[in-house]
């Protein structure tokens, strides 16, 4: 009893101070929806909310909380009267916790790709929203306060625009476990020899043959159980970044290449597919080529992953194809894209570069066909001689038969 009445006494007190600075202002009149201001920040959200239209209706910052959390000093408001006009002021994290700790809610929605997205599949959308009530000081049965009640939503896109320095789009706190990374912090590729994906691959030093299978692994770590990994797109560049550049398709969707196999994709926190290897026809004159693989890469949240990977069986699925020339779309810039090491291919089994000398595989292939060439023009030069040497003295031999039969 006399802990309600101590509440009531400051409350009270809080109104008359709050009532002296802000009587005179334009803003002490009844709240309005406009009274709030909301930042939807890539760490945090921040609620700038009017304070003298609140103690206009009876109310103090003390008697505001998020989503009617009173309780919980951590859903409380700060007030800044040195602002003008006066604010009272709420913060919390976009990280999980931040956002379950004063019951705000999260919603997952979809939307058709559009832009770089035309080709995959729909594209997710978090929003977080909530609301900052008020609760009324009255002690008795009835009351003549107003309640007071601003709503807010912010908007993030679920996938993130990733460049050589920072993260620029919001939305990762909430997917990494460690607020102090990104999502493009916890990817890595892996490339394999085996399907069970226990092997690394090694490519030697004078490349690999052609048409070898590797199996590739996209793998993200220290994620949340909320999400997994989606593939949109993998492809392969002569460049070892993903820019504007010759480029060959592995799968785009549901379209992909010949030989091309899809293992494991939006089903876990880790993407798998495997394809041969092949060369440029740019650059064919080299004995080895080289390339890397890049995979455009996005979470999706494990419950919805299923409604965003396409049916490829479906005759209505978008399938376009770019071909190896074609620099649209090599850079997908609003998502984090993976990239592998180098891969060498050699033209044949016959071209082997042997470390700091020439092709020695080219070198006796030649050596052979010389020697080959010169016992055939060998054997035809005997030949030859004795056929001459026969017709020479052909006519002695008859003469000496001749005389001896006489």
């Amino acid at each position: 009893m006399w802990l309600l009445l101590l509440t009531y006494q400051l409350t009270s007190l809080l109104l008359v101070q709050g009532q002296s600075g802000c009587i005179g202002h334009s803003t002490f009149r009844s709240p309005a929806s406009s009274d709030m201001e909301v930042f939807c920040g890539s760490q945090t959200i921040d609620l700038h909310i009017l304070l003298c239209p609140v103690y206009f209706n009876g109310y103090n910052e003390s008697l505001l909380s998020l989503n009617s959390q009173h309780s919980n000093q951590q859903c409380k408001g700060t007030p800044d009267w040195t602002a003008d006009p006066p604010v009272v002021k709420f913060n919390f994290s976009i990280t999980e916790t931040g956002i379950t700790t004063c019951a705000s809610k999260l919603t997952v929605t979809q939307e058709a790709g559009t832009g770089v997205f035309a080709d995959f599949s729909t594209v997710q959308f978090i929003n977080i929203s909530g609301m900052v009530c008020s609760k009324d000081p009255s002690t008795g049965a009835i009351t003549y306060h107003q309640e007071v009640m601003y709503q807010f939503s912010c908007r993030y896109p679920l996938q993130y625009l990733v460049n050589n320095t920072q993260m620029s789009v919001s939305g990762v706190n909430l997917a990494v476990k460690d607020n102090n990374g990104s999502f493009i912090s916890t990817l890595s590729m892996g490339l394999y020899s085996d399907e069970n994906y226990s092997s690394m691959l090694r490519v030697p030093a004078g490349g690999l043959e052609l048409k070898t299978r590797i199996f590739v692994q996209v793998k993200a770590s220290n994620l949340t159980n909320r999400f997994n990994v989606l593939l949109d797109r993998c492809y392969a560049t002569l460049s070892p970044f993903p820019i504007n550049t010759t480029s060959y398709d592995l799968f785009v969707g549901c379209n992909r290449d010949g030989q091309t196999v899809m293992g494991t994709n939006g089903q876990q926190q880790e993407a798998r597919f495997s394809f041969e290897t092949f060369r440029f026809i740019h650059g064919s004159e080299e004995h080895v080529s080289t390339y890397y693989v890049h995979c455009a890469t996005r979470l999706c949240v494990s419950t919805f992953c299923p409604t965003l990977i396409q049916n490829c069986s479906s005759n209505t699925s978008l399938r376009r194809r770019r071909s190896a020339d074609d620099n649209q779309g090599t850079t997908v810039s609003d998502m984090a894209t993976i990239s592998s090491g180098p891969i060498s291919i050699r033209l044949g089994p016959g071209y082997l570069t042997a470390p700091g000398g020439p092709q020695q595989g080219q070198a006796s292939s030649t050596v052979v066909a010389v020697s080959v060439v010169a016992g055939i023009v060998g054997i035809i030069c005997l030949t030859l001689v004795a056929f001459i040497i026969y017709h020479i003295y052909k006519p002695n031999l008859s003469f000496n038969k001749s005389i001896l039969n006489e």
